[in-house]
């Protein structure tokens, strides 16, 4: 006796509608993205960029000064590119004014476009920055933190929800023998930033820095690691020379197989 196939569950099919009706909304309010114009970083990425109304955690790889100075410039280098246009301003929150002026400004972010808030600790610091996201106004939020828990990371990212503005919460090394990133958090992406060797010139002198960006984890996308060139005076990051002619040689044999 053949039987006849169960009928679909009617409460499993209104759930499964409902929760793709909750993610379009989610996409639709987390904000413009901003790409980094590098489409080895841009295509692997959920919005093809960073929402311009979320949390994102940049940290650097090690405790080690050459690694922090990298992830600072990084958080830098996309505040700089969110607030590309006249008139807008970035809230640099911190406990501890240790930032070198001229090397953010090298990266595009000069001081008429910055606002330093500085708090005793890192419960002041976190306040500050969801003042200035539920505000409205800024262009984006970076914060400096050692210590944020999963209530502190949802609040921020709530925040930047209501006033459509994106934070970068760069987190410091409380230890050297352990990642910032090992907590949970609710922040959309989460990077880990490193120096590399530059790229050897064909003449004495000094190349371009180089990075090794790494994202720990995205909503909804895989991770993946990359090496590329240190923001320039826009902001701005690049391929090392060697990555991007594999990426174009591989690309021009796909279209010649096609």
């Amino acid at each position: 006796m053949k039987m006849a196939a169960p009928l679909p569950d009617p409460s499993r099919a209104e759930q499964l509608s409902a929760l793709r009706a909750a993610v379009v909304h989610a996409r639709l309010t987390r904000g413009p993205a901003l790409p980094f114009g590098v489409d080895a970083i841009d295509d692997r990425l959920v919005d093809h960029g960073l929402s311009g109304a979320a949390l994102h955690e940049i940290a650097g790889r090690s405790a080690e000064l050459s690694d922090d100075a990298a992830a600072a410039l990084f958080a830098a280098g996309i505040a700089a590119r969110f607030a590309a246009a006249p008139g807008l301003t970035v809230l640099w929150a911190l406990t501890k004014f240790d930032l070198y002026a001229p090397g953010i400004e090298q990266v595009g972010l000069g001081p008429r476009k910055l606002l330093y808030a500085q708090g005793r600790n890192d419960s002041d610091v976190l306040a500050l920055a969801e003042d200035g996201l539920r505000d409205g106004s800024l262009a984006c939020v970076i914060a400096e933190v050692k210590v944020a828990d999963q209530t502190a990371t949802r609040r921020l990212q709530l925040a930047a929800a209501d006033g459509s503005t994106p934070i970068l919460l760069y987190r410091r090394h409380k230890s050297r023998d352990r990642s910032p990133l090992d907590q949970p958090s609710s922040a959309m992406t989460r990077w880990l930033v490193g120096s590399v060797a530059s790229t050897p010139l064909p003449h004495a002198g000094i190349g371009r820095a180089c990075w090794s960006i790494e994202l720990v984890r995205q909503r909804g996308g895989n991770p993946f690691s990359l090496d590329v060139e240190a923001c320039d005076d826009q902001g701005r990051l690049a391929l090392p020379a060697a990555i991007a002619d594999r990426a174009t040689a591989s690309g021009g044999a796909a279209s010649h197989a096609a």
